[in-house]
This record gives structure tokens, C-alpha cells and sequence, in this order.
């Protein structure tokens, strides 16, 4: 891979990380719920888990699964569930103040905060569908592929790394404001929606034909 198609690949990435989606949503709600030094960690896995895609899509099992109607539905179902859950969850979360939990309460460990971000990304189907169609723009065939996948995997995560830190740091700072039960509660219920919203978009997300 030139250093042109990089840099064009490298812009790319920004876009693809600050678009919206159920990656920007979980770790909003990461940061809310568990501030911005644990609910990092969330990231962690959200960046795994694109780069379960990237190798999905590597090994030639992305092209599989769009073409075979089973594993797509299989997928695609599975990522619905788990957005409802995620969803679901969140809706019925406790109120409790951001700073509470700061002091050491009800904290979630950071290896289930790993688990949760490569789940939300890498059981969507969308990003499989996504790689396929953008990854082979910036690939010279007549190069190793297995270098230039690297580059992509590596180029995707820093992105990653840094939007989805910010608006962990963002949801952790600004909403570390909203201290009293009621705030809590409506917060909680507004990332709970969001996380449905996405599910229900999943739901109706189809493969091209």
C-alpha cells in the first residue's frame, strides 16, 4: 500500500469512527456509568472487535457470510439480541451518580468492559458488509495482502482508540454534572433507547443483493 492510499485510507478511518453507531453509543455509556479511566476499556474491545472483522474479511469468511442467507441471518440476529439486552439493561441501570461509582462502588470489571465492546462489533454484520466494500478500494493486488490487512487493522484501531476515548471522556466529564436520581434515570433510559434504536435498524438490515 502506497503512502497515498494510505493517507486517503487514514482519512477514511476518521470518518468511519466519528460516524454514529452502537460503537459511539456504548462508549458513551461507558464513560457515564463507569468513568473515564475503567469505561476505556470498553474501547479496548470495541477495537478488537473491528479487528475480528478485519481478519473476517481477510480470510475470504466476510464474502461467506454475505453470500450465505444463514450465517448472515445468524449474525445478524445475534447482534440484534445483544443490542436489545445491552438496551434493556441500560434502560433499567440504578441511579447512581457518576461519582459514586468514582468512590469505588458497583464497578464492572474491565475484562467484561473488553468482552461488551468486541460483542457490540463484532457480531454486526454491517461491518462485515462495510469491509467488503470499502477494504478492496486500497489494495494492490499486486502486493502481499496479508501486509496491507495489517496496515488497515492497525490504521482502524488508532482511529478507534482515539474517537472512541473521546466521547467516553465526554460523556464521563460532561454528564459527571448530572449528580441527582431523576438525571440518572432519564440518562440511563436515553442510552437505553439509543441501544434499541440500533438493534431495531439491525433488524431490518438486509444483504445486498
Amino acid at each position: 500500500m502506497s503512502l497515498s492510499v494510505w493517507l486517503t485510507f487514514f482519512l477514511a478511518s476518521w470518518a468511519i469512527s466519528i460516524s454514529p453507531g452502537a460503537g459511539a453509543i456504548a462508549a458513551m455509556s461507558a464513560g457515564l456509568n463507569h468513568g473515564f479511566k475503567r469505561g476505556y476499556f470498553l474501547t479496548v474491545g470495541l477495537v478488537a472487535g473491528i479487528w475480528t472483522q478485519v481478519a473476517v474479511v481477510s480470510l475470504g469468511l466476510g464474502a461467506l457470510i454475505a453470500a450465505s442467507s444463514f450465517a448472515f441471518s445468524a449474525i445478524k440476529w445475534l447482534g440484534v439480541a445483544y443490542l436489545l439486552w445491552l438496551g434493556f439493561k441500560q434502560w433499567r441501570a440504578p441511579a447512581t451518580p457518576l461519582v459514586v461509582a468514582a468512590e469505588g462502588q458497583h464497578l464492572v470489571r474491565r475484562r467484561d468492559l473488553v468482552v461488551k465492546g468486541w460483542m457490540v462489533n463484532a457480531v454486526n454484520p454491517k461491518g462485515t458488509v462495510f469491509l467488503l466494500a470499502v477494504v478492496p478500494q486500497f489494495l494492490d493486488l499486486t502486493q502481499p495482502l496479508a501486509d496491507q490487512y495489517v496496515v488497515i487493522a492497525a490504521t482502524l484501531g488508532i482511529t478507534d482508540l482515539v474517537v472512541m476515548g473521546f466521547y467516553t471522556a465526554l460523556a464521563a466529564k460532561v454528564l459527571r454534572l448530572l449528580r441527582t436520581a431523576r438525571q440518572m434515570i432519564a440518562l440511563n433510559r436515553t442510552f437505553g433507547s439509543l441501544f434499541i434504536a440500533m438493534a431495531l435498524m439491525l433488524a431490518t438490515f438486509k444483504r445486498a443483493a
